[in-house]
Order: C-alpha cells, then sequence, then structure tokens
C-alpha cells in the first residue's frame, strides 16, 4: 500500500491524491503537521512512500514515479469529473462546508 503525506490545504497535495485516483491506485493518507519546523516524518510535503519503503518527495519526484506506472482504465473519466467540479474547487466549496458543518472550536 502507497502511504501519502500530505495536508488537505496544500494544492500540491490534493494533485497527488487526484492522480493517484485517476491511475486506480488505493493509499493511505497521512496527516503532517501543519508548519514544517514540527513535521518528524516527512521533510516535504507531498512526499509518497511506496510499499518497499522508497520515499519521493516533491510534486516532481512524485508524478515522475507516478509516469512509470501503467494507467487504470478509468483514468480519463476522472480526469474528467475533476475538470467538472472547477466551478466549486474556483469558490472554495470545501472551505464552505466545513465553516457550515465542522466549525473549529475555540481553543481553551
Amino acid at each position: 500500500m502507497l502511504t501519502l503525506y500530505q495536508a488537505e490545504w496544500c494544492p500540491y497535495s490534493s494533485a497527488v491524491r487526484e492522480r493517484l485516483t485517476e491511475l486506480g491506485l488505493d493509499f493511505v493518507a497521512r496527516q503532517v503537521e501543519p508548519r514544517q519546523q514540527d513535521r518528524r516524518e516527512v521533510d516535504e510535503i507531498p512526499t509518497l512512500e511506496t510499499e518497499d519503503g522508497v520515499r519521493f518527495q516533491g510534486t516532481d519526484a512524485i508524478f515522475e514515479y507516478l509516469a512509470t506506472l501503467d494507467p487504470w482504465e478509468h483514468e480519463h473519466a476522472h480526469r474528467a469529473q475533476y475538470r467538472a467540479h472547477e466551478r466549486e474547487r474556483r469558490e472554495e466549496t470545501t472551505a464552505r462546508v466545513l465553516d457550515e458543518h465542522a466549525p473549529l472550536r475555540m481553543k481553551p
């Protein structure tokens, strides 16, 4: 199983998640501390770790590795759905849904 060290707010992590989906690859998303100086497991996000422990740090290295893998039959359909939701991404739908359904609590 692939492991992706990432953060939801990171657009580069998002691009890697989309590509993993397009390729039909299962992966575990590991959340990292928001500030780089607080991270213990990886220095850079996104970082992709293969089943045999090889790590690819940064978008360029990850996409280079993913380019060596065979495409999934649903690759084009997933990209089409990504493009179909462009307006929602531009309108920050994710942020709106979070604000409406999961507002942050005040720190004690």
